[in-house]
């Protein structure tokens, strides 16, 4: 180890650094840290103890010192497999541990590119990263959990909450929150290279998420992406996630994970907030009522932040969603319909957007489950049920209604196929489903199967997106439904393309251009 070593060790053991912290700053073990520091308090305290290092005792590899520093200035990186083949051939007897030993002693270190340290203004910059953690709760075991910090760089108040993901719907639901627990939004705010905010780094620089840059120009801010491999660029939320670590999950049990964010919540207020901080001499709560004032207001509505998506009714009545079922009125079965996802709800709109039910989201992780309203279910009325049944099927066409009478009539179990064929409406164009239905007439198959039969063999199945266009097309106009204007043959157009070539002014000819100039030539003459 080389007195510069040893003199940085001492000056950040001197200045509070913790050993991991300074052994990981300077790529050094714990060990060589802690030896480091003892030999320095006890050349405080003995002065023969700082004479200098221990005499070494001799070693094979004494007389072989000078030969491995011209091998390491010529080869930087050869390995110390290659150099023991190269003294082995010049009489060298030892093994690879202790060349390893005295490589590792006479190579040259890499010297770390120094980190500079730096104050932003208030309400000027913010930092946000996520920190994951496995842990043990006393009512579900062990589990995974995420942490959300946003920091606000200046007065070093944060705001913490550990979550189950780290999708963009929770991220931008934490950033919300954030923003709503400090008063306000910092101008410009760093981030790592998470998917949520960076697609991906080009020539150009990073290329931002366009969902999170319309969530970003909505609260005024600015998203910045540190340099890849480059975390100490936010190093301040970090750090911050080290005293997480030390001072709020160390010592400490929890129940489930609503019993964690309650103990951070008051561990923030109580503690985080109020605690001097080492760097700023400040509370991080006065620190933060002088920069709250010129934080970016909050906007008068909050960014919609629930994702829309459309499913498709089942034959059963429900709508599937991370492997568990929401009953919807039974009506819709077989249509696409739009959900909204909240963070607590799952909520069903029709097809003219109204609610049409609204259930409580099972805990993440809960699979196979059912959310039933009772109002949701079919009578128990057979009669009740066939007359639903067939106004939906008059709505296809009196060769529907025909079909679902032959089918009452032939099978036992007429009124559940009926349903099963209704929710083939969201599988295949209206237009497949009807021909599968009046093939199924003519030959007098009346079943389900038949028709699935049929349309396996005659129609492909269509997009969410393809059944809502069919859907919305029966309710347009009949000289709308149609394209009004059958495209026209090139051969009409060729009469506009004559006449502009006839209306266009002609260029001379080079004949006309000399005859033309010799008559002015001549009228200049006389």
């Amino acid at each position: 180890m080389t007195e510069a070593i040893r003199n940085e060790i001492v000056r950040r053991h001197q200045s509070g650094a913790s050993v991991r912290r300074i052994a990981e700053d300077l790529h050094l073990a714990r060990q060589t840290v802690q030896a480091a520091i003892r030999r320095w308090q006890a050349g405080r305290t003995d002065p023969e103890a700082s004479a200098g290092p221990a005499r070494r005792r001799s070693s094979v590899l004494d007389g072989y010192d000078e030969t491995i520093r011209q091998w390491l200035a010529r080869y930087p990186d050869i390995t110390v497999t290659r150099l023991l083949e190269e003294l082995r051939a010049t009489g060298f007897t030892g093994r690879y541990t202790i060349l390893w030993e005295r490589v590792r002693e006479l190579r040259a270190r890499p010297s770390r590119e120094p980190v500079v340290r730096f104050e932003t203004d208030p309400a000027a910059q913010a930092q946000m990263d996520y920190s994951t953690y496995d842990l043990d709760f006393t009512g579900s075991g062990r589990r995974r959990v995420h942490l959300f910090s946003y920091l606000l760089s200046y007065s070093r108040r944060q705001y913490l909450r550990f979550v189950e993901v780290q999708d963009l719907a929770t991220t931008l639901r934490e950033h919300i929150r954030a923003f709503e627990h400090l008063g306000g939004v910092a101008r410009t705010c760093l981030y790592d290279n998470m998917k949520v905010v960076v697609l991906r780094h080009g020539d150009e620089g990073p290329l931002y998420n366009p969902k999170f840059l319309a969530f970003a120009t909505h609260y005024g801010f600015t998203p910045r992406a540190c340099r890849v491999r480059r975390s100490q660029t936010k190093g301040k939320v970090e750090r911050a996630f080290d005293y997480v670590e030390k001072n709020l999950l160390n010592g400490r049990s929890f129940a489930s994970l609503d019993h964690l964010n309650q103990v951070a919540a008051r561990w923030l207020a109580e503690t985080a907030d109020v605690r001097v901080h080492r760097e700023t001499n400040q509370r991080p709560l006065d620190r933060h009522a002088e920069e709250r004032p010129r934080l970016i207001p909050l906007p008068a509505t909050p960014y919609t932040v629930d994702a829309v998506d459309y499913r498709v009714v089942t034959v059963d009545g429900f709508i599937a969603y991370q492997l568990n079922s929401y009953s919807v009125p039974w009506r819709h079965i077989g249509q696409p319909l739009p959900v909204r996802i909240t963070e607590t709800e799952l909520i069903v709109y029709g097809p003219h957007i109204q609610e049409i039910a609204r259930h409580r989201l099972f805990p993440r992780g809960v699979t196979g489950q059912q959310s039933i309203h009772k109002e949701h279910r079919p009578s128990a009325d057979p009669r009740i049920q066939q007359t639903l049944l067939r106004e939906h099927f008059a709505e296809l066409g009196p060769l529907a209604g025909r079909f679902l009478e032959g089918l009452i009539r032939d099978q036992r179990y007429g009124t559940q196929q009926a349903f099963k064929i209704l929710a083939l409406q969201s599988t295949y164009a209206r237009v497949d489903l009807l021909a599968a239905l009046e093939r199924a007439v003519r030959f007098g198959a009346y079943s389900a199967n038949a028709i699935e039969r049929i349309l396996a063999a005659q129609a492909r199945p269509q997009s969410i997106l393809a059944a809502l266009a069919d859907r919305e097309r029966r309710h347009l106009p009949d000289h709308l439904r149609d394209n009004p204007v059958s495209p026209r043959p090139t051969t009409e157009y060729r009469t506009f393309v004559e006449e502009s070539l006839d209306h266009a002014p002609q260029d001379p000819t080079p004949t006309d251009t000399a005859a033309n100039a010799s008559a002015d030539d001549a009228r200049e003459l006389t």
